[in-house]
């Protein structure tokens, strides 16, 4: 099995486990260059690091020419594009967009992947978005879920790789507390229907539960620490996954 993760442009790399592929976000409101500036310092230490590409974030196409170009020079092989926040900040409102400039060829690309349906996005306008963006990507990386059914649909009916998004080893409660807070709500209601007792909400969710129930039909899984870096490493090592 293969595993990512994902870090922020202002993760002690030091923290960092040893698995190959890094993912740098860039949230709304941040600075492309900060994320272009940690992508070449994973490509320093020996990572294989891919930036996140916002659509929505970037402003124009002289800041997405400048961007791309930042992170090619120093080495970077790999980008993840993704729709991004709400509203866009400039001229570009979804990652097609991006795609269609030209500016990523010679990297590898991922798109996202939405086996659960998108808060924001109908899921007639997601499938059309996804027909339009394979023929420019390697590979989909899901949203975080914790029932495996949707993803093992979703994978179904693919034709090129999904990286199946899955949370660090977190306590239920804190689960509850992000999918609460980024509007997850196929998530949030799986964790309310399978824990019935307070007791639960204290226990760490163990990501091999779902792992052990979808790798049979994917190789790769993407790791969403949210802040849990420590615990995430002491988990993969534990588990020989690094």
């Amino acid at each position: 099995m293969n595993f990512s993760l994902e870090i922020g442009p202002d993760t002690d790399l030091d923290t960092v486990p040893p698995v190959s592929d890094v993912y740098i976000t860039m949230l709304p409101g941040g600075d492309y260059k900060e994320t272009a500036e940690k992508a070449l310092e994973l490509v320093k230490k020996g990572f294989n690091p891919v930036p996140h590409f916002p659509a929505r974030s970037i402003l124009d196409e002289n800041q997405l020419k400048d961007y791309v170009s930042r992170c090619k020079d120093g080495g970077v092989k790999q980008a993840l594009i993704i729709g991004g926040g709400r509203e866009p900040a400039g001229k570009f409102d979804s990652s097609f967009q991006l795609l269609e400039t030209g500016y990523f060829e010679q990297m590898k690309i991922g798109i996202a992947g939405h086996p659960e349906g998108s808060p924001d996005i109908s899921d007639s306008d997601l499938e059309k978005a996804m027909i339009d963006k394979k023929p420019y990507a390697d590979y989909i990386v899901t949203q975080w879920l914790l029932d495996p059914q949707p993803i093992i649909d979703f994978i179904s009916k693919q034709s090129i790789p999904v990286h199946v998004g899955i949370t660090g080893p977190l306590k239920i409660s804190s689960l509850i507390k992000f999918a609460t807070i980024v509007g997850a709500k196929h998530p949030l209601n799986f964790l309310k229907s399978n824990c019935t007792k307070a007791l639960d909400l204290l226990k760490p969710k163990d990501p091999n539960d779902l792992i052990g129930k979808v790798k049979s039909h994917t190789d790769f899984f993407h790791i969403y620490t949210f802040g849990g870096l420590k615990e995430t490493n002491k988990w993969l090592k534990e588990n020989s996954y690094v």
